[in-house]
């Protein structure tokens, strides 16, 4: 039986793999995901009490 980590790699390596690669790498560059993912990372970080 293949590892999790094995059917990963299977799993990049393919077609579908590659397009969910550059559909990522996409969103990675858009301006308003970024700002998208900011605004998360601020609200997790404020909201931690140390």
């Amino acid at each position: 039986m293949a590892s999790l980590v094995d059917r990963i790699k299977r799993f990049l390596h393919g077609p579908q793999g590659r397009q969910a690669r550059a559909r990522a790498e996409r969103l990675a560059r858009d301006p308003r995901t970024q700002a998208k993912v900011r605004g998360i990372l601020a609200r997790l970080r404020g909201g931690r009490r140390h």
